[in-house]
């Protein structure tokens, strides 16, 4: 995920009133708050630059991916401050372009001039919509997607099984607008950070044969490792739920260097030297490059190449045979091209510039719907972990911050029903997988254009489909 503002679905019955509203209070988060929305809904890109560059400069390399996001949802609606100190503030906005809400939660730095240190939206609803029978979900869900297709806002394909077996599978929109080839369903689509799923449960194999343990630090295993604070006290544990703070990946180094990282090795040679972001374990970040540093981890102790453990020990077990990470320069049978959106919402373009060399083990490979439902097959037959590591690997732990977030996967309760995933998002791609055991059902989505197109469609049906 390019995107700091990561949208993570959360659904709560009423969790905020039709009319419930409030104001701002008059502290220095709440006013970093009210100058980004401001700038946000401006949709002016020049406007919102200079807000970043004078208040929160860790995300100006982040511009043109937040002007697209401002695209998707039309800018937000302030509506109501749940917690609130002078540094950290929380609190709902309503997107404009649809009726889904987001939380945000914004922090600041204590000392004047304030600027924002954190700041992320997660996508909910109000109020979930009433579940229904199968048929009727189905149905709405068919609707939907000839609604979004035709306004050009889905392009991709989507897949739900109920107890392991497809129940609804279809493809709309082109795999390459140029050529006029339709999507289907073994169009090969990039997944963005859907591969951290792969990723985890490879690190897992591990911990299960007993060749590496979650509470090791990173330089027991990469006993060169640059930083010499990040190889003592950043374990496995910490890389597997992004509270280590080793940073992001993505900004005016990779772009500078996108096409010269070829290897996972190539990354720790340009970011090896850095330090911690926090004290590991003190919070949650996003970070891919923790991912990244998992995928060096696995090849150090198993002398393979990530792509070739993953292959042998996740892809091949899964029956997956679509799926891999090839470089973009090679020839991939059936791989879509991803389409991004500019600022104004009216350009579609290929995604081409802003690919890397090769996907990594933080994201960046391609699959079909019909392999991600293999893959949960697989996982929920413990055909690639036994039952304890399975459970270990989906079920949210306790980080500071109340992100559900397991091991590699998202760990959420929609409407009253238990799903575990991963989404995946950057220009011109976004994916989303979600397995919900006790009700049976997988949703699959992936999309060639930008988010959120892939995430609403998973949103509609994921909370519709009857809770058994």
């Amino acid at each position: 995920m390019r995107l700091k503002l990561i949208l993570i679905v959360l659904l709560t019955a009423a969790l905020l009133p039709a009319a419930a509203q409030s104001q701002l209070p008059e502290t220095p988060a709440a006013k970093q708050f009210s100058g980004w929305l401001a700038a946000f809904n401006s949709g002016d890109r020049e406007t919102m630059l200079k807000f970043l560059q004078g208040n929160f400069p860790g995300r100006v390399a982040q511009i043109d991916q937040m002007m697209r996001f401002q695209g998707q949802v039309g800018g937000f609606d302030f509506k109501k401050v749940e917690e609130s100190t002078p540094t950290r503030l929380t609190g709902i906005v309503k997107e404009h372009n649809s009726y889904a809400f987001a939380r945000f939660e914004i922090t600041v730095d204590p000392a004047e001039p304030h600027q924002i240190t954190f700041l992320n939206l997660r996508r909910l609803e109000e109020m979930p919509p009433p579940r229904t029978s199968e048929a009727e979900a189905l149905a709405a869900l068919r609707a939907k997607l000839a609604e979004e297709s035709a306004a050009d806002r889905f392009a991709g394909a989507l897949l739900v099984a109920r107890h392991g077996q497809p129940v609804f599978q279809e493809a709309y929109g082109l795999a390459d607008r140029e050529k006029k080839v339709p999507n289907s369903l073994s169009t090969r689509f990039r997944i963005g950070s859907m591969n951290k799923m792969f990723t985890a449960v490879a690190t897992l194999q591990l911990v299960e044969a007993g060749k590496i343990k979650l509470t090791d630090p990173l330089g027991k295993y990469l006993t060169d490792y640059p930083n010499k604070d990040v190889a003592s006290k950043v374990t496995v544990h910490h890389l597997l739920t992004h509270s280590g703070g080793t940073g992001d990946i993505f900004g005016p180094q990779f772009d500078a260097h996108r096409l010269e990282l070829r290897t996972l090795q190539d990354y720790v040679k340009l970011y090896g030297q850095r330090g911690l972001e926090f004290e590991p374990g003190s919070r949650w970040a996003y970070s891919n490059y923790g991912f990244l540093l998992l995928g060096v981890l696995i090849e150090k102790v198993t002398g393979q190449s990530y792509y070739d453990y993953v292959q042998e020990h996740v892809y091949k077990p899964a029956g997956m045979t679509s799926t891999a990470s090839l470089a973009e320069n090679e020839t991939v049978p059936g791989r879509s091209t991803g389409y991004t959106n500019g600022p104004g919402g009216d350009s579609w373009h290929p995604n081409t510039d802003t690919l890397p060399y090769r996907g990594t083990s933080a994201g960046g490979g391609y699959s079909t719907v019909e392999d991600l439902l293999r893959f949960a097959n697989a996982l929920e037959q413990h055909k690639l972990l036994n039952a304890q590591n399975t459970e270990l690997l989906t079920r949210a732990k306790n980080i500071p911050g109340g992100v559900r977030y397991a091991y590699g996967f998202f760990d959420q309760v929609e409407g009253g029903v238990r799903c575990f995933g991963h989404g995946g998002g950057a220009p011109g791609m976004n994916g989303d997988l979600r397995i919900c055991p006790a009700a049976g059902y997988v949703v699959a989505v992936l999309a060639n254009m930008d988010a959120p197109a892939a995430e609403r469609i998973s949103d509609f049906v994921a909370n519709r489909l009857p809770e058994k």
